[in-house]
């Protein structure tokens, strides 16, 4: 049986294809303006890459911001469950999951069926989300994909008290004016971030098996500080991790055939 999963997010939209529990498929475009476009586009991807027809998909599911755009889906359901059924899909023993996505940080603690138990969600602008880190770049004058690696190089502890994208970036301001190095500043806002996620996880608990999807999981800065935060030695990570909301819906598709 083939089932999809589509998640319309802020910054992207993507879909997995997935057959008798294996992904087959998977397609990501930027959802830009027009909602509907992108979800037909991202399905178009993952349907070229899994090698099948549309008609061969018995049911579609979608979830993200964006979730109501998502037109050809039969049903719809939020992030938390999303992320919750990816998390027991990449790692049936998981039991805690953290999503961090452009624009929105969230983890959900999880049952052995990958149901939620309870969770939370980043409410303070983007300063727990990849918009914070993307912003400080730009006030960095380095591209995003430089910000994880500048982070590693240093070992420094610089707090950033600022819950809000703007005020941060008066922060960074500051410290560029200091003349605090580069990988200094870098580890500053990775802390920063990792510690406004860490501390949503343990107000539902935090089990050694911790997950981590969306985008930012690419980042090897924001892993780093992650596992110092969490005082863990390992983090779980799929191999795409910003596929993984959209994994979760179409693992919720095949379970509602």
């Amino acid at each position: 049986m083939i089932t999809a999963g589509i998640d319309c997010g802020a910054k992207n939209t993507k879909t997995v294809i997935v057959k008798d529990g294996e992904i087959i498929g998977k397609g990501s475009v930027p959802t830009g303006f027009d909602q509907a476009k992108a979800v037909a586009d991202s399905l178009a991807k993952a349907v070229q890459a899994a090698r099948i027809s549309n008609d061969e998909i018995k049911r579609i599911i979608g979830t993200g911001s964006g979730k109501n755009a998502i037109n050809i889906a039969a049903d719809t359901i939020n992030e938390i469950n999303a992320i919750a059924k990816a998390a027991n899909f990449y790692y049936p023993n998981a039991r805690t999951v953290a999503d961090v996505g452009a624009e929105e940080g969230r983890a959900a603690k999880i049952d052995e069926n990958g149901e939620p138990v309870d969770f939370a969600i980043n409410e303070k602008c983007a300063a727990g989300a990849g918009a914070f880190i993307e912003a400080m770049a730009r006030a960095l004058e380095v591209t995003l994909e430089e910000m994880g690696p500048l982070c590693l190089q240093s070992d420094k502890k610089i707090p950033m008290n600022a819950q809000c994208v703007i005020f941060a970036e008066s922060e960074v301001v500051g410290l560029i004016h200091a003349n605090t190095s580069k990988p200094d500043i870098s580890k500053a806002v990775h802390d920063a971030i990792a510690s406004r996620i860490v501390s949503m996880i343990r107000r539902i608990g935090v089990n050694e098996d911790v997950v981590i999807i969306g985008g930012v999981g690419r980042n090897p800065g924001f892993v780093a500080s992650m596992q110092h935060e969490l005082k863990l030695d390992n983090l779980y990570i799929p191999d795409e991790p910003e596929f993984g909301a959209a994994t979760g819906a179409a693992v919720v598709a095949a379970e509602s055939v």
